[in-house]
């Protein structure tokens, strides 16, 4: 199934408040890239590692504008992905559009998938529950998809809640979507639906995490996961419980089965092992969601929410439940504040690298217990090569096992974390071996055997991305105007194809008027040139003769004041598989 990279976080500052990933417009962190252009950075390393998709953190303008408390989750306008000055900023936290697209193009390139974190249970930011915001080119009150109060849970004019699947644990915060009590009926619903579209098509992102279903009517969040450009995709909810049961009712009977789940119940179970020294292994065998539904659990360690929470935390032993959820069934996410070695982060990457590449290359099939007591584990993967995964929590013994294993007689096994030498089994398949003491609760108390002879890197396969911009005057980017007006551009490789369809039309044409769109090299000279004419469409291509920006504009004449031509141009090219800021 892979694995996934959280490129989130949330950090203490000084004073202990909580603030989210460093950015250079802060004082103490001047010469940091934007968090869209960190992930760019470092996506061929994240794939040659095994990894196999990035989860990004919410896109959408916040409240708090470009600030350090604007983690993504408070979002004051959907249709503000880093391109209106609002809230103090045209950029939100993580950076603009332009570094936001080139992003997910070069994670493309690199071969990996990229999911965007979506939030559709609260706004902050309003005033009063009515939120209006700034249109293209900076025009004030005519932006996409305003809200008044009838938009949302409370007292009257405000409407009342929807049926959640846990009213109980749907805590206040902002200003809360109703979308079955709106008013008018499907007005959200609707606004929601189109925004998610336009996200998808305009970033091309394989997937979502979906925030908060607990306080979200799930009859609405079942329909986005299948309308439109998001059908199909890829979905994770973040339903927020410990309960298996509890997780299943969610992803099967609310969803049907459209929607993975995040697994709370192995992560709290991880969290007693690697916590409490009185922790009984044998608890792993059957541990959590995912032993329900291996094929809709997405497993985790830590993530944003629960690493500084103290009693949701994993403060000790994280690699052990890495080794755990690096080697059973479900669709394991790597949270970036354990990986990374920067500021601030618990600097695992080396060990969690090579649990990575151990499960990409190793653990395939059914997991099956092979031997479990109070202070040891053992587990296998039954599909070929085979992994034999062995897991231990005694501080102070090494723990010398013999078990079945599902291998054969007399077949020689390798540990591929590097710590046992090669072993064999017995004349009846056994293996035995002897798993190191966790002394100093450093975690490092695990092995992982197979067949000998695995040693391949992940091979990098580029693929392009598709990329729309919309122009419209209550959208970000403005629709053909008389006169020339820059669309956008994209981060395209030398030698690699362009191909971009222009579809804009205007009913009645008006006599005499034209439209050119022309697409520009880094240089600035024209690559092609096009005008679609009264039917409205046109298609350019090009070869890119130089890595960086290719920049689309188009060129208006006797077009009708004001309101110009709407128009969607698509753009399919292929990314720089690195991004270097010098």
């Amino acid at each position: 199934m892979g694995v996934a990279y959280h490129a989130h976080a949330r950090f203490l500052d000084r004073h202990g408040n909580k603030i989210t990933v460093p950015a250079p417009i802060d004082p103490e962190t001047p010469n940091v890239p934007w968090w869209y252009d960190w992930i760019a950075m470092n996506a061929v390393a994240l794939r040659r590692a095994g990894f196999t998709a990035i989860l990004y953190p919410p896109v959408c303008k916040t409240q708090s504008g470009h600030f350090n408390t604007g983690d993504g989750y408070g979002v004051y306008d959907q249709y503000d992905i880093g391109s209106k000055n609002q809230m103090g900023a045209v950029e939100t936290r993580f950076g603009n559009r332009e570094q936001l697209q080139r992003s997910i193009a070069i994670a493309h390139a690199c071969g990996l998938e990229v999911y965007i974190d979506t939030v559709m249970h609260q706004l902050i930011g309003g005033r009063n529950g009515v939120y209006r915001y700034l249109g293209a080119n900076g025009a004030p009150l005519i932006g996409r998809f305003p809200k008044d109060p009838r938009c949302f849970r409370g007292n009257p004019p405000r409407r009342p809640q929807d049926p959640v699947p846990a009213p109980r644990d749907d805590f206040a915060f902002g200003d809360e979507f109703v979308y079955i009590n709106c008013d008018p009926p499907g007005y959200t619903t609707n606004g929601m639906v189109d925004f998610g579209d336009w996200l998808t098509r305009s970033l091309d992102c394989d997937g979502y995490r979906v925030d908060d279903v607990k306080g979200t009517a799930a009859v609405f969040v079942k329909e986005w996961m299948s309308a439109k450009a998001m059908a199909g995709r890829f979905c994770v909810s973040e339903y927020f419980d410990g309960n298996p049961q509890n997780l299943y009712g969610w992803a099967h009977g609310a969803m049907g089965g459209r929607s993975s789940v995040f697994d709370f119940a192995t992560h709290f179970g991880l969290q007693r092992m690697c916590a409490d020294p009185g922790f009984d292994m044998r608890q792993l065998d059957g541990l959590g969601y995912t032993a329900l539904d291996p094929f809709g659990s997405v497993t985790f360690v830590e993530n944003p929410d629960t690493d500084l929470s103290p009693g949701e935390n994993i403060g000790s032993n994280k690699l052990l439940a890495y080794a755990f959820i690096l080697t059973i069934e479900g669709y394991p996410f790597v949270f970036h504040k354990d990986y990374s070695t920067e500021p601030g982060c618990y600097g695992l990457k080396p060990w969690i690298d090579n649990l990575v590449w151990i499960h990409e290359n190793l653990a395939f099939g059914n997991t099956v217990t092979r031997h479990a007591d109070a202070q040891t584990f053992v587990h296998e993967r039954q599909g070929h090569p085979g992994l034999l995964t062995a897991i231990s929590k005694d501080p102070w013994h090494h723990r010398t096992i013999t078990c079945s294993t599902g291998f054969g007689a007399n077949v020689q096994l390798h540990d591929y974390t590097g710590r046992h030498p090669d072993i064999r089994t017995d004349g009846e398949g056994r293996a035995t071996f002897t798993v190191p003491s966790n002394a100093f609760g450093s975690g490092q108390s695990y092995l992982c055997f197979s067949l000998t002879g695995y040693g391949a890197a992940p091979a990098l396969q580029p693929r392009s991305t598709t990329q729309s911009f919309f122009g419209a005057q209550d959208l970000d980017l403005a629709p053909v105007l008389d006169g020339q007006s820059v669309v956008g551009r994209v981060w395209a490789a030398r030698g690699t194809h362009i191909v971009a369809e222009f579809r804009g039309r205007l009913v009645p044409w008006p006599p005499h008027a034209s439209i050119t769109v022309e697409l520009l090299e880094p240089a600035g000279a024209a690559l092609v040139s096009v005008e679609p004419g009264p039917a409205g469409a046109a298609e350019l291509r090009a070869t890119v003769r130089q890595d960086g920006w290719q920049t689309f504009k188009t060129i208006g004449a006797g077009l009708p004041r004001g309101s110009g031509v709407p128009f969607e141009l698509a753009v399919t090219y292929t990314s720089t598989q690195e991004l270097s800021l010098a």
